[in-house]
């Protein structure tokens, strides 16, 4: 007996952008796994009963290995469940989501993929702004912050990052800005780019800071902060 596995993409933790099918799946599960960034209010969507399990990564804490999420996924599933599992922001937007479906797939497992709210996309909203304009940035590019091992990646693209006229996000790149804006000086993007650094996205503590890049990475480099982030630079983070 096999049973179902759901990738339900949370969004970036207000229960109110929770899409319907997220909702329905939650209520129909057996088990859920869940990110960290997803417990709270989102889970009082699960039925009564169902198994919940967090598998959350963060960083700078004891967290699940990667192989151990999936195995788990596997087992529950294997005895006929169906499973959530409960991915924060978007589910496809470094969120591990292949290697999960990897071991699915190993394990001739069915699954699908339910979309969801970008952090980027409810942090732009919650500052009043669009990702795009007509003429002046006219490419949205996403980034992570981190490699496996915490630092800076040591293969990005730095002509397109330093673009002036392109908006960049930047997923967990809290520690690592410092050494990005200096790189992205170097190659000729203006110190005085805005900046918007959106933290806790949707949650009641959410607190949105607008800066320029050079001002935001003197203050991270000072103190990095914990709450989870993303950080947003080009022509349009500083609002009108």
């Amino acid at each position: 007996m096999t049973g179902f596995v759901s990738f339900v993409s949370s969004g970036p933790g207000d229960p109110e952008l929770l899409t319907l099918k997220a909702a329905a799946r939650l209520q129909a599960a057996d088990a859920v796994l869940f990110d960290d960034l997803s417990a709270g209010p989102i889970l009082t969507h699960a039925r009564a009963g169902a198994d919940l399990i967090s598998v959350g990564k963060r960083a700078g804490r004891a967290s699940p290995k990667q192989d151990h999420v999936s195995r788990l996924l596997v087992e529950y599933a294997r005895t006929g469940a169906k499973v959530v599992r409960l991915k924060s922001g978007d589910a496809g937007l470094f969120g591990r989501l292949e290697e999960e479906i990897e071991a699915l797939r190993a394990a001739g497992i069915g699954y699908e993929i339910i979309p969801g709210v970008p952090a980027a996309f409810a942090a732009a909203a919650a500052a009043g702004i669009p990702l795009s304009r007509r003429l002046q940035a006219r490419r949205v590019q996403f980034i992570t912050g981190a490699d496996v091992t915490g630092g800076l990646p040591q293969d990005l693209n730095m002509a397109a990052l330093a673009d002036p006229l392109a908006m960049t996000v930047v997923y967990m790149g809290r520690r690592t800005f410092p050494l990005l804006v200096n790189r992205l000086i170097a190659h000729g993007l203006p110190a005085t780019t805005p900046a918007l650094l959106a933290e806790a996205v949707g949650q009641p503590d959410q607190s949105l800071r607008r800066s320029t890049i050079a001002a935001l990475a003197d203050q991270l480099a000072a103190d990095p902060g914990t709450h989870p982030a993303v950080i947003l630079y080009g022509p349009l983070a500083e609002g009108r």
